[in-house]
């Protein structure tokens, strides 16, 4: 039986449901930011420490919203949870800055990390603005905090303009667009073929690091000073706190599979597992990436390898000159994967969005041979592009790490107020642990938002506002926007 016209289709099944969570989920960031964790809490044991922490933060949070992606298997996902449990305005601020910064600033990142990535390959695609296009703009951030007297004494500029990373890194985002435009079967297929691939390629590098390539004078070292010289009092928590907003983002993306819940085959079953599966094998994966890296390599070296490339120096232990390569290829294997699986899902949110008249109505569309949101993917491709040209998305970025974990603390009070506002409503699955485990889940990101706020200021103040600018928007879309003759329930 052919499906109806304008219509998504179903075309996720679970296991390429769990690889959206996975594929999404593994960029660059295992293989990058464990140099910097490493420098702030100064000693091995508080490395792995910080990643545990953050692989169990991330699999409640994921046990958390399990209730929620079962009762409303809508595309938008979180967009949809906290417009039915904390109102129409606080699903638009989210989806407002998933837009504008997280899924699209995410997608730019990743995908000129790819670019930087194939370098190693091709010398010549290097991250060199062109002469003729090249402006410089002092950072945002520091803009606003300059007017308060609090502008840092050394300045830092993004430059905008045209290089060869940011044509490859658009280039393969224009790509993934095309392929995921095709059809949701073939982008779901090519993502569990990616995924498969990717989670190969660092099981291979922890097996590896823990067995051929482990140098026992190193792990002798690190494990045996495993936590020396740590003064454990409460005044390690904030720096903990600060620590981990490379380990939260490079876990981010794990909710991305709920923004297609409508795509997903049996959603309320498979969401569900889909989630927790994935978050449980990322964090494990996460853990034993770094224990192979205490395995390898000193921990000064791993505090302070080479543009904080941790996983590349493992693999030249392991490989020798030949790492380097193995390792550049590995990670543009897992950031075209990461990307195929963020392209998928962003547009769902903007697409949802433009259902409910809060976003361009022609976004709202769906191909009718092709069933999918080929307007929001191109325009969520245009933006992409866009913010890598500009030159701005890790900024970007860094302004909205607060905005981030504000949404994922508010999606876990939308399950509360749902519970009390609507008992009677079907809950095919029930949140485990409730209310014991989404509290301490709000508890622990509402410590690390108040952490970031003392610690970060020069970039949680600005992802606040860019939070803040949403709402005078979306006064303005409820005035003169106009939902799609289906509205947003046909999604």
């Amino acid at each position: 039986m052919s499906e109806p016209k304008g219509s998504l289709v179903q075309g996720i099944n679970l296991p390429a449901a769990v690889s959206l969570v996975v594929g999404s989920m593994i960029g660059s960031g295992i293989f990058i930011v464990s140099a910097d964790i490493g420098r702030q809490m100064g000693s091995p044991g508080l490395l792995v420490l910080v990643w545990v922490i953050t692989a169990v933060i991330t699999v409640m949070g994921a046990l958390s919203i399990c209730e929620l992606a079962a009762m409303y298997p809508r595309a938008g996902g979180p967009y949809v949870f906290l417009r039915e449990g904390l109102g129409p305005l606080w699903g638009f601020l989210y989806g407002w800055t998933l837009l504008l910064v997280i899924q699209t600033g995410t997608i730019a990142a990743v995908a000129v990390a790819f670019a930087k990535f194939l370098s190693v390959l091709a010398p010549r695609i290097t991250p060199d603005v062109f002469e003729f296009s090249l402006i410089r703009l002092r950072a945002p951030g520091e803009l606003l905090f300059a007017l308060f007297g609090r502008a840092p004494a050394t300045p830092s500029y993004i430059e905008i303009g045209i290089s060869w990373q940011r044509i490859v890194g658009i280039a393969t985002v224009v790509i993934l667009t095309w392929i995921n435009v095709r059809g949701v079967k073939e982008a779901a297929w090519i993502q569990t073929v990616l995924t498969v691939t990717k989670v190969a390629a660092v099981g291979g590098l922890i097996l590896l690091g823990l067995t051929i390539g482990r140098r026992p004078e190193v792990a002798a070292q690190n494990f045996g000073g495993f936590f020396a010289n740590v003064s454990w009092s409460l005044a390690i928590l904030p720096v903990m706190g600060a620590a981990m907003v490379g380990s939260l983002f490079s876990s981010d993306a794990w909710n991305n599979v709920t923004f297609a819940a409508s795509e997903v085959e049996n959603p309320q079953r498979n969401l569900p597992l889909a989630m927790v599966l994935g978050t449980t094998i990322v964090g494990l994966i996460y853990v034993s990436a770094n224990f192979a890296y205490l395995s390898t390599l000193s921990f000064a070296e791993i505090q302070h390898a080479a543009e904080d490339r941790v996983g590349t120096a493992a693999a030249e232990v392991i490989f020798g000159d030949a790492g380097r390569t193995l390792m550049a290829i590995a990670i543009m294997i897992s950031t075209f994967g990461c990307n195929n699986g963020l392209i998928l899902a962003g547009a769902r949110v903007s697409y949802a969005m433009a259902r409910d008249g809060l976003f361009f109505r022609k976004v709202g569309s769906v191909d009718p041979v092709r069933h999918t949101p080929k307007v929001a993917l191109w325009a969520q491709c245009l933006w992409t592009s866009v913010l890598a040209l500009s030159g701005s998305y890790n900024d970007l970025l860094n302004y909205v790490i607060f905005a981030a974990v504000l949404f994922y603390f508010l999606t876990a009070i939308a399950l509360f107020r749902l519970r009390s506002l609507k008992p009677d409503l079907p809950r095919p699955v029930r949140t485990i642990g409730y209310p014991w485990l989404p509290g301490l889940y709000c508890l622990l990101t509402g410590a690390i938002m108040v952490n970031l706020l003392f610690k970060s200021p020069l970039y949680t103040w600005p992802g606040l506002i860019i939070v803040a600018l949403g709402v005078p928007v979306y006064f303005a879309w409820r005035r003169f926007g106009r939902p799609s003759p289906e509205g947003a329930a046909a999604g």
